[in-house]
């Protein structure tokens, strides 16, 4: 065998026939990431929108005065609720503000 191997020829024989490699670029500065990074902004979901079906209501029938044993109206509250405990407390307090003596009547749903 020649002992005396020329420059190409030990490069062919490590590295195979190919074409002269690209010269190397400096890895630290490929290898660093970004000190910026652009993200595209992701849109929202579109928020479903929920029609308004039935509602439940009770119908508060309540009797209100100033006057201690004097003349009484009538006056009715709609609430918004299943329970009829609630709507009676709705009532109550919505016509104390401007009535003294308040008595439910009835509560009836609608």
């Amino acid at each position: 065998m020649n002992t005396e191997l020329m420059e190409d020829e030990m490069r062919r024989a490590l590295f195979g026939d190919s074409e002269p490699s690209v010269p190397a670029i400096n890895s630290d500065v490929q290898d660093t990431v970004p000190d910026v990074v652009i993200v595209q902004p992701v849109k929202a979901a579109k928020k479903k929108i929920v029609s308004k079906g039935f509602t439940p209501r009770l119908r508060v029938t309540l009797r209100v005065g100033n006057e201690f044993e004097g003349e009484m109206h009538e006056m009715v509250h709609e609430a918004d609720t299943l329970s009829s405990l609630v709507a009676e407390q709705e009532a109550t307090k919505t016509a104390r503000k401007k009535f003294r003596f308040v008595e439910v009547v009835s509560v009836k749903s609608m």
